[in-house]
């Protein structure tokens, strides 16, 4: 149940249409990833709030395709 790195992103894009995204496979298996998104959207948010907008955007994926993701989330400077 393996997730690639890209389809991670492109579900990302697809709810922050302008973010910067980065996505990194840590443990090579598909499952364990580290993400960095940055986007305007997260303007004025707690970080809390950030990443609950990300988890959104994987559509139910976490936990399941998508075991772990260290996620770091800001808005642009």
């Amino acid at each position: 149940m393996a997730m690639a790195a890209s389809d991670i992103e492109a579900l990302i894009k697809a709810a922050l249409p302008d973010a910067a995204i980065t996505v990194e496979d840590l443990a090579g298996d598909g499952d364990h990833y580290a993400a960095t998104v940055v986007s305007a959207a997260f303007r004025g948010l707690s970080r809390v709030r950030q990443h609950q907008i990300v988890y959104a955007a994987l559509q139910g994926r976490m936990g399941g395709a998508l075991h772990a993701l260290a996620l770091q989330t800001s808005a642009p400077d």
